[in-house]
């Protein structure tokens, strides 16, 4: 307990490269540390270690991002909270985190707005997770904790038998079992349908342009719905890829693509994709498609040129995503407040859902999203249900007149 409360002391709560460590809680001397002898890694200490495992992810920035968050989130509990480092966790260490992910306690200390990292109001935690947050947590210490072990750094993973115990509450009967067959069987409702994307379009179209900036953005923008329209990308992959990963091949045009877990895949470009290429690319000055050699960024930051981050596309597409819903009609409320919800991956599941409505067979929509299990492709086909719901059209109220609201007499 005196360590804990010392801990506190030394401990200050900053991201994971700025935290200082006591040298009596780096971990060098950690309970669960494996023999010297095994170590994979060029890591001496737990801060060390933790970045090794980050840098396997370094051509995935969406994932690096979510791994980065929750390795400095654990180490700092560890340090502050259990007063020990991280390779001395033990698996009621791992029960009490989990608790204390679904409060974290004292709020002042852990939670705050969201603020740059670099600033002294930074914190680790909004506030508390709800249980689908709490299970991406878990997962990403997972991944952590076994890195760790295949390594050598570790002798165990003080996770895995609570992770295993977990999984098997999850089969049990009940309402959690409910949720999780529903989890699994639903449709991808994330998505915008035709009458939604063409308010996104021309919300574009209505952008200002009478100045160079102004025509940067919209041509921009104009690029930004196009691939996610036809390739359905993820927003980590529009960040971390280059003008090169588009490629001819045989006189065909190609998007290679590094996607989740380094899986390389390569996705069809179609000829309108190839226009929208060619046009983004002349905007910019460039030749009309790239050569093996071209590195630059596939969308850049207007200040300086820089790739934009995952997160700064969120905010552009906010932008629009809220502006195309004012474009929608009253009676379509339902159809604004998912427009003012959408994200950069609604995107994706709007450009999946679209090739799928166009006809494109279901086996090479399946290559396009990457999607490993065809399952996961059929998530996404909406067709019989909404011949189902066209059919539910035939029963009427029984009501004034023919059940319309027009016919009913007001009071």
């Amino acid at each position: 307990m005196n360590m804990q409360k010392k801990s506190h002391c030394i401990v200050a709560i900053r991201p994971i490269d700025d935290i200082v460590i006591p040298a009596d809680l780096d971990g060098k001397n950690g309970e669960n540390r494996a023999d010297p002898i095994r170590l994979q890694l060029e890591a001496t200490n737990d801060a060390d270690a933790m970045r090794c495992f980050l840098a396997e992810y370094d051509r995935s920035p969406g994932t690096a991002r979510i791994y980065q968050r929750e390795c400095e989130r654990l180490l700092l509990w560890s340090l502050i909270e259990r007063g020990k480092p991280l390779s001395s966790l033990n698996r009621q260490d791992f029960e009490a985190y989990i608790t204390f992910l679904a409060d974290p306690q004292p709020a002042e200390r852990w939670c705050g707005p969201k603020a740059d990292r670099r600033s002294e109001r930074w914190k680790p935690f909004v506030g508390p997770l709800k249980e689908s947050a709490v299970l991406t947590t878990l997962a990403a210490i997972n991944s952590l904790m076994s890195y760790l072990v295949d390594g050598g750094y570790l002798m165990g993973n003080p996770l895995g038998l609570i992770r295993q115990r977990r999984r098997k509450l999850s089969t049990e009967t009940g309402p959690t079992r409910a949720v999780s067959q529903t989890d699994e069987m639903d449709k991808v409702e994330r998505f915008l349908d035709a009458q939604m994307w063409d308010a996104v379009t021309a919300t574009i179209e209505a952008m200002p342009r009478g100045s160079e900036r102004e025509q940067d953005e919209y041509e921009r923008a104009r690029f930004i719905v196009a691939m996610l329209y036809m390739l359905a990308p993820r927003a980590g992959e529009l960040e971390s890829h280059r003008m090169n990963s588009f490629r001819e091949e045989r006189g065909l045009w190609w998007w290679h693509v590094v996607g989740k877990g380094g899986k390389k895949a390569k996705v069809p470009v179609a000829e309108d994709m190839l226009q929208a290429l060619v046009r983004y690319r002349k905007h910019r000055r460039m030749s009309a498609v790239p050569r093996r050699d071209d590195t630059s960024p596939l969308l850049v930051s207007l200040k300086d040129g820089s790739p934009i981050t995952a997160r700064r596309l969120n905010q552009i597409l906010k932008k629009i995503f809220w502006a195309a819903a004012e474009l929608l009609p009253p009676e379509a409320e339902h159809k604004k407040e998912k427009l003012r919800a959408a994200s950069a991956h609604w995107g994706r599941h709007t450009g999946i859902t679209a090739k799928l409505d166009a006809g494109m067979d279901q086996r090479y929509v399946q290559k396009d999203a990457r999607h490993t299990d065809a399952r996961t492709t059929q998530r996404y086909i909406h067709e019989e249900e909404e011949r189902w719901h066209d059919q539910a059209q035939r029963q009427r109220l029984p009501w004034v007149g023919d059940g319309r609201e027009e016919d009913v007499v007001p009071e």
